[in-house]
């Protein structure tokens, strides 16, 4: 059941506008393998990244605190406006919607390096997600990039570096160790290897009423969703 931290859906309009219409966008780019990521690489080839200084109502913001427009790809773009408008729909009812995005993008415009997301509360600004932060809001935030992103990495330093493409489950390992992660640490499972994470993540989803196969297309989706909602304490599924 919801808990106190639960939101109500009218006070992301903006967010979950912007949600829509990426989802419209990436429907036919929704495919899982990794021929068609590569396919949507070699499309954007030779087209120039497009200066963008927002991301949905976040203003980005570099690792040293510039605020400056940096060069984006329009897919990568669509896809980072329906994530953080996911994450921002499941986010506890006390935070605004995210004020600062703190990120280095990498000069292709394909992948960008995640420090900070930052909302407003009582007028300050605070972190809802930061990369030295190891703890529930850390990993809730990763289910949340790899629902979206078929490339999500954790660094040694907390930062999360992500690369644009379709969602969807590959099997690579960084995809592998966030479900071990999440299975141990967001749903008190021990039991969770590398090479038994499945039957982890579908206790979970079990316990969460949805139960399928976590490696599949759906099931992926739906293990990162309900993890983004227990990390972020808006959803216990007790």
């Amino acid at each position: 059941m919801m808990n106190d931290n639960g939101h109500p859906l009218d006070r992301r309009r903006l967010l979950a506008g912007a949600a829509a219409a990426s989802a419209v966008t990436l429907t036919g780019l929704a495919v899982t393998t990794t021929t068609g990521a590569a396919a949507a690489t070699r499309t954007r080839t030779g087209t120039p990244p497009a200066a963008r200084d927002r991301i949905a109502t976040a203003a980005l913001r570099a690792p040293d605190g510039a605020a400056r427009a940096v060069g984006i790809q329009a897919d990568f773009h669509a896809r980072l406006t329906a994530w953080l408008a996911f994450w921002s729909a499941n986010s506890p009812r006390a935070w605004s919607t995210p004020a600062h995005l703190v990120a280095r993008v990498e000069p292709a415009g394909d992948a960008l390096v995640l420090h900070a997301i930052r909302y407003r509360r009582d007028d300050e600004l605070r972190d809802g997600f930061a990369a030295a932060r190891r703890d529930a809001t850390h990993l809730a935030t990763l289910a949340s990039l790899h629902h979206h992103f078929p490339s999500v990495r954790a660094r040694p330093d907390g930062t999360v570096r992500v690369g644009d493409g379709p969602a969807g489950f590959t099997g690579a390992s960084d995809q592998v160790a966030f479900a071990v992660a999440a299975c141990r640490e967001l749903w008190g499972d021990p039991a969770a290897t590398a090479g038994r994470w499945q039957e982890s993540a579908g206790r979970a989803l079990a316990r969460a009423g949805q139960p399928t196969d976590a490696a599949s297309h759906v099931g992926w989706a739906a293990f990162t969703r309900i993890s983004l909602r227990r990390g972020l304490g808006t959803e216990s599924y007790e």
